[in-house]
């Protein structure tokens, strides 16, 4: 069974390209997520999924652009994995026509654990949780994280993620789409400060974001680092890598595809040379 939930979009949603800016779709599957454990929760103590859980990992694949429009966006969400102290969640974000034909334009996936937080460690599920979540299960392959990359620092490289007290959710944690920004942030501190610009006439859309948590980032006055660097460059995409950072502990690392697109058409293009050669200098040897 799958649950659905009718998003509302809002204005500031949008990018200056007037789509649904990247970032924001974490915060719809996180609407959808809570909607769907407060609609299927039997009792009060499945209900502590809703508000008693942490994300592990976040898959985001970006199928096509979403503009704004006053009906609101449906978003289906399911139990693909159910282990003992985690399970994962998969998404599809759409509309359909008055014929029944789907748009869609996005997909995801999420590893989520429920978590303690007075005393800030994960637990197993509950036999009451398990139950729920599986009248919510097609079972699907298995969500497991790839090796973390080796750091590179570059010129441009480091971000200063300042925590703001909106970022803060009720236990005192960065909220998990919050990252998304921080990344986002990074990746164009990168571009703009070692002046990698792809050309007149394109623009990087991003088509896939990776995202594993490993600690908590929490609200303070210092800032924690980002370190962000190119680690490979396709035919017509970008790869980027980033780290956060507390001294020499990681708290939280992303992977961010971006394709090239050409601006007058809106599809895909190959990566201009120039910005090939400028990107050499930030790549890791391999």
């Amino acid at each position: 069974m799958r649950h659905l939930y009718r998003c509302p979009l809002r204005w500031a949603d949008l990018d200056l390209l007037g789509h649904v800016n990247n970032v924001t779709y974490v915060d719809y599957l996180q609407e959808a997520r809570v909607d769907m454990f407060r609609t299927h929760a039997p009792d009060s103590r499945a209900e502590d999924l809703a508000e008693g859980v942490v994300v592990v990992r976040h898959e985001v694949t970006y199928v096509a652009s979403l503009t704004f429009g006053f009906e609101p966006v449906s978003i289906e969400c399911w139990v693909t994995e159910i282990r003992a102290a985690s399970f994962t969640m998969a998404y599809e974000v759409f509309e359909e026509d008055e014929t029944g034909e789907r748009t869609v334009f996005l997909r995801a996936r999420t590893v989520l654990t429920p978590y303690v937080f007075a005393t800030e460690r994960p637990r197993r599920l509950h036999p009451e949780e398990r139950e729920s979540l599986g009248r919510l299960l097609e079972p699907d392959e298995p969500v497991r994280p790839p090796a973390a990359p080796e750091v590179v620092d570059v010129p441009g490289g480091h971000y200063p993620v300042h925590v703001r007290f909106s970022d803060v959710d009720v236990y005192g944690h960065v909220n998990n789409v919050k990252y998304f920004e921080y990344f986002q942030e990074a990746r164009i501190q990168l571009m703009v400060a070692s002046g990698r610009e792809l050309g007149q006439g394109f623009h990087l859309v991003v088509a896939q974001t990776d995202v594993d948590y490993r600690r908590p980032i929490l609200f303070r006055a210092e800032p924690y680092d980002c370190s962000t660097w190119v680690s490979h460059i396709g035919s017509t995409s970008v790869v980027f890598e980033s780290v956060v950072r507390d001294s020499d502990d990681v708290l939280a690392r992303a992977k961010v595809v971006g394709v090239c697109i050409d601006s007058a058409t809106g599809r895909p293009a190959p990566v201009p040379e120039e910005f090939r050669g400028m990107v050499a200098a930030v790549t890791p040897s391999s």
